[in-house]
C-alpha cells in the first residue's frame, strides 16, 4: 500500500526531500524489498523513472524549487512536475495568517493536487504531513491541510510528523505558533510524531562528530530515523511478507487511546562513517543502550543514565513531570540487519516499563528486516508513545502561557482571526493531555 506525503513550508519540504532521498537510497536491497519500498512511496514513469508520491506546499517558492532541483540532480528519483504549490509571499510565522488566510484562499487549488495524487495510488495507506510547529506555513497551512485531509478522506489514516522548534528560539512567536498547532492536530490526526531540533542537534555534534552543523545534517539524521520506521519489515503475524500499511499497522501498534498521540522515536547507532568499518555491534548490546534509553529518556546512546530503574509497583501512582523513570502507554522497536531474527526483545515486554491498564503483550510490537538499513549492519529505531515528551511539551505550554498572561503579540494574531478565546480553548487542551501523560501508571 501507498503512502503519499504531503510537504508542508520550509522544514516540512527540506526533512521530506532528505526522507525520500534516503528511502531511494535503501530501496535497492533485494528485489523483494525494492518492489515494496518503491510501491509505498514512489511511483514510475512510462519510462521507468520513479517518481515520489508527494505534494510539495509552501507559501514561498525558492525552497520548493531547490528541493525538487536537488532531487533531479540525484539521478534516481524526482518530484512530479507538477505536484507542487507555492505563492510569492509568506505567512510570517504567523500560525493564525497560515490557518485563517492562505489555507482557505489556496484550498481547492491543494486538494487538488492531493486527491490527484492520492488517486494515483493502487492501494492508498494513507497521508503522511510533515511540517515544522514554530512558523506559519507549516504550521498554520499544514494544520489547516490536515483539516482539509481528514474532511475529504475521513477513514484514512493520517501521520503528522512534526519538527519541534529549538529552546534557545528561532521565532519569538514559536511557543503559540506551537500551542495552537498542536491543540488542533490532537483533534485531527490518528498519530503525532515529533522531532526535537535540540536532540538531533546533539547527535549530530556529539554522535556523528560534524563540526559546522547545518539544517541539511539535522534533516538527514531525521529522515534515517523516520525510514528506519517507515521502509518494510515484517511483523509478527506477517506470516514472511513485508508489512502492507506502515501507517495504519503504526498508529494500532501505539495510539490504542484518543487521549495519547504523541510519538516520539530515538535510534541507535549513530557515528562517522569513517568510524563504523572499525565497529561491531551486537544486538544484545544495541538492545540494552535502547531500553535504558527509552527507560531514562536519554535521547541518544551517549550519556545514558543508567541508574534510572523501573519503580516498584507501589511506586506506579507517582509518574509526575519531571520523574526520572519514563512510563510507557506502547513501544514499536523496527530492528534492520544481520542476524535480526535471534535478536532478543524480551527486555522491552517488561510489565514494569508500561502503563498498569495495558498488558505487555498488546503494549509492545516488534518489526524485523534481515536487509541491513542505511550504513549499519545491525540498527534499531524505538518509536514511543511515552512521557518523553512530557518535558518539553510543558516547558513550551508554560512559555506560551507567559506571554499570553502579559497579552504579548495577541493582537497579530486576533487581525487575522484568532482571538483569545481560541488561544483559551487550546491552553486548555494540552493541559488536559500534559495531565493524561502525567498519570501514565
Amino acid at each position: 500500500m501507498s503512502v503519499v506525503t504531503v510537504q508542508l513550508g520550509q522544514c516540512g519540504n527540506q526533512v521530506g526531500q532528505e526522507l525520500f532521498d534516503v528511502i531511494c537510497s535503501d530501496g535497492s536491497e533485494g528485489k523483494v524489498y525494492g518492489s515494496a519500498c518503491s510501491e509505498r512511496f514512489f511511483r514510475r514513469t512510462a519510462h521507468g523513472d520513479l517518481v515520489a508520491r508527494a505534494v510539495l506546499v509552501d507559501m514561498e517558492p525558492k525552497v520548493i524549487r531547490e528541493s525538487m532541483t536537488r532531487a533531479a540532480k540525484s539521478g534516481r528519483w524526482r518530484y512530479g512536475e507538477a505536484s507542487h504549490f507555492s505563492q510569492k509571499q509568506g505567512s510570517g510565522n504567523n500560525w493564525a495568517n497560515g490557518y485563517c488566510v492562505h489555507g482557505p484562499r489556496h484550498r481547492d487549488v491543494v486538494e487538488e493536487l492531493v486527491r490527484r495524487e492520492a488517486e494515483r495510488c493502487d492501494r492508498l495507506a494513507g497521508f503522511m504531513a510533515m511540517m515544522s510547529v514554530a512558523g506559519g506555513t507549516g504550521s498554520g497551512v499544514g494544520t489547516y491541510v490536515t483539516q482539509c485531509l481528514r474532511d475529504a478522506q475521513p477513514k484514512s489514516f493520517i501521520l503528522n510528523h512534526l519538527v519541534w522548534p529549538y529552546g534557545t528560539g528561532e521565532v519569538i512567536v514559536q511557543n503559540y505558533n506551537s500551542v495552537l498547532t498542536l491543540a488542533h492536530l490532537y483533534r485531527l490526526s490518528d498519530a503525532i510524531l515529533v522531532h526535537e531540533n535540540d536532540t538531533v542537534h546533539r547527535i549530530c555534534s556529539q554522535l556523528l562528530s560534524i563540526k559546522n552543523i547545518s539544517f541539511s545534517d539535522v534533516n538527514r539524521v531525521m529522515a534515517q530515523q523516520l525510514g528506519g520506521v517507515l521502509q518494510p519489515a515484517l511483523t509478527a503475524d506477517s506470516h514472511g511478507l513485508y508489512s502492507r500499511n506502515p501507517l495504519g499497522e503504526l498508529v494500532s501498534a501505539l495510539t490504542c487511546h484518543p487521549e495519547y498521540k504523541l510519538l516520539s522515536v530515538c535510534s541507535i547507532p549513530h557515528m562517522p562513517s569513517s568510524s563504523i568499518a572499525y565497529s561491531t555491534f551486537s544486538w544484545p548490546g544495541l538492545l540494552k543502550h535502547l531500553r535504558q534509553m527509552l527507560i531514562s529518556n536519554s535521547k541518544m546512546e551517549e550519556g545514558i543514565d543508567w541508574q534510572v530503574s523501573p519503580p516498584a509497583a507501589t511506586e506506579r501512582s507517582r509518574s509526575l513531570v519531571g520523574s526520572s523513570f519514563n512510563r510507557s502507554l506502547a513501544n514499536l522497536l523496527v530492528l534492520r540487519g544481520k542476524d535480526v531474527f535471534s535478536a532478543d526483545t524480551g527486555g522491552f515486554e517488561d510489565s514494569a516499563l508500561y502503563t498498569s491498564w495495558l498488558p505487555p503483550q498488546e503494549a509492545f510490537s516488534v518489526w524485523k528486516s534481515p536487509a541491513p538499513f542505511s550504513k549499519y549492519e545491525k540498527s534499531a529505531t524505538l518509536v514511543s508513545n511515552s512521557q518523553a515528551l512530557l518535558q518539553p511539551l510543558d516547558s513550551m505550554v508554560g512559555k506560551a502561557w507567559n506571554m499570553f498572561a502579559s497579552k504579548a503579540y495577541v493582537h497579530q494574531y486576533a487581525k487575522f482571526g484568532i482571538m483569545e478565546e481560541d488561544f483559551l480553548d487550546s491552553f486548555t487542551s494540552l493541559e488536559q493531555i500534559i495531565s493524561s501523560y502525567s498519570q501514565l501508571g
